[in-house]
């Protein structure tokens, strides 16, 4: 059960209504906007340290990613009643006062918390299970073979299309004038324009990216490690977020 959207005439009167980031004009009213078929799972919060290696029951070296997950507390729980959907805000990394803003210090001297600097949230079915206050550890990813892992890419700089796009280059001949050149951007008379999305040079990296279905090695809730296998995005000292993984996979 989806977002269902019915049209109801005159009936409904006043400017645009935001419910679920979607914005429904007038004369249009939500029957159901929160989706029970949304995949909705707590995730964990970590800092990327670094890679190293362990080895296997058979004796074979596996090269992992260590990420360090260090205290993660509720911040604010959030219900279809008071926000317009189910989602628990939480905090991390220890932060001076200096270094936030009012509006932030009063959100963290309401609830008697102490301050963080990173502030995220989840989606989850169950907000009523969870309390302010409330320290998560990492039994969320219990049992979990797969993961998704989402942060800000390296950031690349400003870039040609060859190594942005993967273009195939010119002749590398002493007379070719087009070695890493891209190319023809368009037609001439017809369209008379360049078509947006155009791929050429620019900005690369530096993009919130997710990769799907790495392989959980290892979980050290002792001292708040987890070893992933795969591609980890963003450099070390950035923050990731772990979640199980939303895709199936044989």
């Amino acid at each position: 059960m989806g977002l269902k959207v019915q049209k109801i005439g005159k009936e409904t009167k006043g400017s645009a209504r935001k419910m679920k980031g979607i914005f429904v004009r007038q004369n249009y009213s939500v029957r159901m906007y929160v989706g029970k078929d949304r995949h909705m799972t707590l995730g964990v919060i970590g800092k990327k340290v670094g890679m190293t290696q362990i080895f296997d029951s058979e004796g074979l070296a596996v090269p992992v990613t260590v990420i360090q997950v260090g205290k993660t507390v509720v911040t604010q729980v959030k219900t279809v009643e008071t926000d317009g959907y189910n989602a628990i805000q939480v905090g991390t990394i220890e932060a001076k006062e200096k270094h936030l803003t009012k509006a932030e210090l009063g959100h963290f001297k309401k609830n008697g918390l102490d301050n963080f600097r990173h502030l995220q949230e989840f989606r989850v079915d169950n907000p009523q299970d969870y309390k302010v206050g409330q320290e998560l550890d990492l039994s969320v990813l219990n049992d979990v073979q797969k993961v998704d892992v989402t942060g800000t890419s390296i950031g690349k700089g400003f870039q040609g299309t060859v190594k942005r796009w993967n273009f195939g280059r010119g002749p590398m001949a002493h007379g070719s004038k087009n070695h890493r050149e891209p190319g023809s951007i368009g037609a001439g008379t017809t369209p008379s324009r360049v078509i947006k999305g155009k791929r050429m040079a620019g900005n690369m990296g530096n993009e919130r990216v997710t990769i799907t279905k790495l392989k959980l090695v290892k979980v050290d809730s002792e001292n708040g490690l987890v070893l992933i296998k795969g591609s980890v995005p963003g450099c070390e000292g950035r923050l990731v977020t772990i979640v199980p993984t939303r895709t199936k996979w044989n």
